[in-house]
């Protein structure tokens, strides 16, 4: 990979709700007007792009990179959780960009781990990094985004895969019928089933099925409210065993990077739901791995405050990279 991409950049970050941009006027300047735009509202990618180009009065930038929900695997992208697709190769040319990079939404968020600020993370429960030991990150969005930062000769190299997708396993005869109840549903149960937008709605509908209550249609925002003011049993259940299956698929990641230097959590359902992470049983689930218990102990945790702003940042890193 070349380095060194000309300025002015655009940066972006395309979820599967919405689609952030920035803009690099030169290597001194940071990010700056940044904006974001709900993706319903935009016929695709290029549409966006210009939309934000021309809300800011910017001329075309020389280069871009845009850290996106889907995987990466060729010149056609196709998103996850969204009807979009587009080719790489024509994004630069409409754009009439000299270097167009296009990567995974969480490559782009490891790309910018290393350069975390205490500001930045809230820690969750205890632990100690090892330094330069590899990192870890997930977070629960519109999907469930999974990647790994590790030490390499030269530097640090971003590790994505399609980890939202691996199997969900439950802890417990509670976790037992709900894992049931969602296969019943979906037949694969993944973890982005669960630990998702659309996740916390399956749980919520789950308890509500276990307590033989009627499930309300409600969205996440309005099941994390319900559950930050204890007002719901089936809202509160939900975000329970959200965080219950949250700590377990985190621990599993540790120990499957080996990530001592620590394991952080991105996405916007977490920062919905503001400090209940510190109440719930995450820690304990993320260290309840038997044997392994005292590994996992002395891994720190760490939750993201502003992890689309981060994003950003690891667009704009990986085109330096």
């Amino acid at each position: 990979m070349t380095s060194g991409a000309p300025h002015p950049r655009l940066v972006g970050d395309i979820g599967g709700t919405h689609a952030r941009f920035g803009w690099v006027q030169d290597a001194g300047s940071g990010i700056t007007k940044v904006d974001a735009f709900l993706c319903d509202d935009q016929a695709g990618l290029v549409a966006a792009v210009t939309r934000y180009l021309s809300v800011h009065a910017l001329a075309p930038p020389r280069s871009g990179a845009i850290g996106i929900a889907a995987p990466i695997g060729g010149d056609v992208v196709t998103m996850t959780n969204r009807g979009w697709t587009f080719s790489i190769s024509d994004l630069q040319r409409r754009l009439g960009l000299d270097r167009l990079l296009v990567l995974n939404d969480y490559a782009a968020l490891a790309h910018a781990l290393g350069a975390l600020r205490p500001d930045e993370v809230r820690r969750v429960g205890g632990g100690e990094a090892v330094e330069h030991g590899p990192l870890a990150l997930l977070g629960p969005g519109t999907g469930l985004g999974v990647s790994g930062l590790l030490v390499a000769p030269g530097g640090r190299v971003p590790v994505v895969g399609e980890g939202g997708h691996v199997s969900l396993s439950a802890a417990d005869e509670r976790e037992d019928r709900v894992v049931a109840i969602l296969r019943r549903r979906f037949g694969h149960v993944s973890a982005e089933r669960a630990l998702s937008g659309p996740g916390l709605i399956n749980l919520y509908a789950a308890s509500c099925e276990l307590g033989q209550r009627p499930a309300e249609p409600l969205q996440p925002a309005e099941i994390s409210a319900r559950a930050r003011h204890d007002s719901d049993a089936g809202c509160r259940q939900a975000v329970d065993l959200f965080f219950g299956f949250l700590g377990s698929v985190a621990g599993d990641l540790a120990l499957t990077l080996g990530a001592r230097g620590g394991v952080y959590i991105a996405g916007g359902i977490v920062a919905q739901l503001g400090d209940m992470i510190a109440a719930s049983t995450f820690r304990e689930r993320f260290e309840a791995k038997g044997r392994y218990r005292a590994y996992l102990e002395r891994i720190p945790t760490s939750v993201i405050v502003d992890p689309s702003g981060l994003a950003l940042r690891g667009a704009n890193a990986a085109l330096d990279a």
